[in-house]
Order: structure tokens, then sequence, then C-alpha cells
């Protein structure tokens, strides 16, 4: 029963696939086999999923052995829910089909394997102690990234003239396995492995995942990818949901040429695309959708709103500072109507002046990421430095401070935070005041705020699957978003720039009801004079 027909489905699974659009539905009851489905922002993917899998079952797919990856726990925990209800009319127990992030299902491949996964390394401990103390954060990045990619891709790791990074590595490896321990990246190298060296293993685990689904499978990095293929093996019964719009890990060590370049591991691939937009509103989709076809690696797509459609896009000029931008948007905007708010920057360090005028005026707030740049010790050494220049104005001697503190904040953002409160500032012990109580924990709402949802504060990275009613996107400006740093400092600045713009479009396209954009109309982003005209973006003086 694969030719589209819903008759003698189970009135569960035809109702569901009833309720799909047109889109939706042909995706969800595509033959079996290798399947590609290109799924926009808010065009429904998860809803997709799950009608997919209740449909698999209804046609006889043991419930045991349909198995679906997430990228995140977060995305694992909300496909559960939703299937956990999809499949219990059908008389499928809680928890019976497999939902698992990589890593989950990578140890567990390694344990049925005889593997002991217990023993999870911390490796920023493991890099301390073999350092003898705390190393600088730049380093530790620097080895984080470079032990990841040596683990997962090699191929995109330091070439052999980084004898100290590849020395470095070795050590690394050398004390997880005297301490017989593994970490988060062995999970997954490490079962891949297994399974390519045990047939039996593999057998096993190929029947555990007969019907395979991939969630995000743009943020797929080469280990994953390979995982995915080697369970499927020759049967190829995988569903992989993505889109390629949407791939902004490549820190991570995410491709879009990986999702872009399937069909080549994945022969008699099948591309589904799902075209509508149900999220965002019109103008949304209209002004991301023109942003984000600028991208020159991608596939060729229509992405529509929905018909019935609402919500506005509004472009915020203001030539202020972060601090005076904060304060205009949280007066005039958070709170003017009901639903949930968030403000997305490229960076925390931008979303410092925006917690601490929230804290200020008695709006809670949620952070979406695990903490904002005003909790940063530099900004505390800059102080302390400042501190040190009496002989100079305060204003004068923060901006020296900054100077100072450049190992620390390579791209000057936290400096630019700083400078931001100090210019409001007569004396350093006023700023520190001000610090003082910006990092005092959000108190309870205002008297006037009745049940109002916090205000959610977090950068276009941290709200990948993420949506709310109201978004404001700050600091879209040049030389901010994109960053400037992250486009001179790559190898290939021109995919930068692309992945940049992906950035944003993920960042725009989290709004249902309303979308703002808050820009220096002097220096807009080039994002903006990509997604609209030169006369939309001039100074309200010269309208």
């Amino acid at each position: 029963m694969h030719d589209g027909s819903l008759d003698g489905l189970p009135d569960s699974v035809r109702e569901r696939l009833v309720r799909l659009a047109p889109d939706q539905r042909e995706a969800a009851m595509a033959p079996p086999g290798p399947v590609l489905c290109v799924a926009p922002a808010g065009s429904g993917k998860t809803t997709t999923l799950v009608a997919r899998i209740a449909w698999r079952v209804a046609l006889g797919a043991d419930p045991r052995s349909v198995c679906a990856v997430t990228f995140n726990r977060r995305a694992a925990e909300e496909l559960r829910e939703r299937l956990d209800a999809a499949l219990a009319p059908l008389g499928v127990a809680k928890g019976v089909v497999q939902v698992r992030t990589f890593h989950a299902l990578g140890m567990r491949i390694l344990r049925s394997g005889g593997v002991d996964v217990s023993r999870l390394a911390d490796r920023g401990s493991v890099i301390e102690r073999l350092a003898g103390g705390p190393l600088p954060p730049a380093t530790m990045r620097l080895l984080d990234d470079t032990f990841t990619r040596l683990t997962l891709d090699p191929e995109r790791g330091p070439g052999p003239e980084c004898a100290d990074l590849h020395a470095a590595y070795a050590a690394y490896r050398a004390a997880l396995a005297a301490d017989v321990m593994i970490d988060m990246d062995d999970l997954v190298a490490g079962a891949l492995r297994m399974l390519r060296d045990d047939p039996a293993l593999l057998a096993r685990w190929r029947a555990r995942t007969a019907v395979l689904l991939v969630d995000e499978s743009q943020d797929l990095d080469r280990t994953q990818l390979e995982l995915a293929l080697i369970l499927a093996g020759d049967r190829r019964d995988m569903f992989l949901v993505g889109d390629d719009d949407q791939t902004i890990y490549a820190w991570r060590l995410a491709d879009v040429r990986r999702i872009l370049e399937l069909a080549t591991h994945l022969p008699g691939l099948r591309r589904v695309d799902l075209t509508v937009n149900y999220r965002c509103p019109p103008e949304v989709v209209r002004r991301a959708g023109r942003l984000v076809s600028q991208v020159t690696e991608r596939f060729v797509k229509r992405i529509d709103p929905a018909p019935a459609a609402s919500g506005q896009l509004v472009l915020a000029p203001d030539t202020g500072d972060d601090v005076a931008r904060a304060r205009r948007l949280m007066t005039a905007w958070y709170g003017r109507t009901d639903g949930g708010y968030a403000i997305l920057a490229r960076t925390n360090a931008e979303l410092a002046a925006y917690a601490a005028v929230a804290r200020e005026l008695g709006i809670p707030i949620s952070v979406a990421d695990d903490r904002l740049v005003l909790d940063h010790p530099v900004i505390d050494r800059i102080i302390h430095r400042a501190a040190a220049l009496a002989d100079r104005e305060p204003l004068l001697a923060i901006a020296a401070a900054i100077g100072l503190a450049e190992p620390d904040d390579p791209d000057g953002s936290i400096g630019r935070s700083v400078m931001a409160w100090a210019a409001r500032c007569s004396t350093l012990d006023e700023l520190r005041v001000a610090l003082e109580r910006a990092r005092a924990p959000a108190g309870a709402p205002a008297p006037t705020s009745g049940e109002r949802r916090p205000l959610v504060l977090a950068t276009a990275h941290g709200t990948k699957g993420l949506e709310f009613d109201h978004v404001a996107v700050v600091g879209m400006d040049e030389d901010v978003f994109p960053s400037r740093r992250s486009v001179d400092e790559a190898p290939e600045p021109a995919r930068a720039m692309d992945e940049e713009r992906r950035l944003a479009y993920v960042a725009w396209t989290r709004a249902r009801q309303e979308l703002v954009l808050v820009h220096d109309p002097y220096a807009p982003s080039v994002f903006l004079r990509e997604a609209f005209d030169p006369g939309e973006l001039r100074p309200a003086a010269e309208s």
C-alpha cells in the first residue's frame, strides 16, 4: 500500500494524514527507500516526521525496528512525546520507537559491544590537568576545536605543520586511554569504528534501525552521516529531514555540501519539498526568502507563506549605542501585546546591554545560552586595569584598559559593551555599581507586568528550532551581522558569508507574529540591503 491511498489505514493514522497539507502528505507517504524531505523554516517538519512514522507502523513496520535520530535532546524529547501520542491508538507502548540523539545512539551501540561508557571525560578538565593549570579561553577553544576535528573529521583538522597541536592531541588521547575514559566525540566515532569492525554487531543494529529517520540532516558532521549510512546498509530505508538554508554549524563540522550531495551517497534518493512556511508573517517569508536566495550553494526551492498568515515586519532604525537601543526597544516594544518575546543577536556580547536594561526595568528574562557576556570575567579585568589609570578621565581609562584586554577579547565585543555602560557613568565607582545591579538575579516582574512571560535573550545560533510570537533581531549593522571577524578569518570567506546569511535567515524566521529588525540606518547590514530596497532603508529624516 505505497500508492498514496488512505484506504485501509487505521482511523487515527488516516485522520492524521488528512489533516496534513498536500506537500506534507506527499513527504509522509513517500515510498520506503532513501528520501530527503527538504523542510524550510516553519514548514511543519516535526508534524510530517510523526505522520511518516505512524504511517510506516500502520503499514506493518515493527515499531521496535524504527529509529529516529535527532540533533539534540530538546528535539528528541519533543519528538518522543508527540510520537507516543500518535502511536498509542495503534497499541504501541511509550518508548518502543527509538528516538535518540546521535550521541545517545552511539553510546547504546558501544555499550552493546561491551564498551564501558560510564567514564565520560570532561575534556576541559583533562586538558587543564595536562597543562598544569587553567589556560586562556582562546587557547582552550583552539584545543577543543582541534581535538574534535581530529576525532571526527581529520581532513578538516590542522595540517602536519601544526606539530604542537598534534602533539597536544596525542597527549590527550594517551591520557584518556590511561584512565580508561572516552569523551563525547568518541561516542559517535567509536560506535562507527565498532560497527565497521564487527559484522555481527552491525547486523544486530541494522535490524534495530531497519526504518531509520534522521532529523536536521543539514547539521550532520561526516562521522554522523557515515554512522547513519552504515546502519541503513544496502536497503537504504532512510528518511532524512533537513534544510540547506538552515546549515549554520560549520564550527561543529556541518557542511552544506553534505546535504546537497546526499544523492551521491544514496543512489535512488527521492527528494520531496515542503513549500509553505506556516509560522511567519507573509512579509517575513518574502524578505527572508529574498535574503537567502543570495546564497551560492543551495537547492532551488519555493517557499510560500501560509494562505491565512498575518503579522508584520518592522524596520527599526536606531543610531544609538546598545544601551540606548535596549531602553528604547524595551519601553516601546516589549509587552505591548500578549505572547512570547525574544531578542536575538549575533553574539552574546550584544545581549549584555539588553539583559542589564531588562533587569533595571524589572522585566523578567530567560537566557537561552549558558550565560551572558555581562558575567564575563574580562569585564572585571577591564575595570580593574582602568582603576590603575587614575590620571585619566573614566571613559578614557576604560578605553585604554580595553586595549590591554585585547588577547581575551579578540573581536572587541566585550569591550564595546563596557564602553556602552561607561559612557553613561561619570566615575568608575558608578560603573561598578551599575555592573553589580545588572548582574543581580532578575527579580520579580514589575507590578504592571501581570503574567508576562520572561523575555528570552539568545544568540541566533541558540534559537535554532525555537519560535516566538514577537522577535527583535538587534545589531543588524555593518560588520556586526554578518560578523566581520568570522568572515575575515575564515579560510573560505565567501562560504563563511553564506553561512552568516543563513544564520540571519534562521533568526528572522523565528517570528510567528512580528519581526523587528534593529539597525543603524547609516550603516545597515549588507543583509538588509539584500532583503530590502534602498528607499526602504533610508534614515527617517530623509524619508
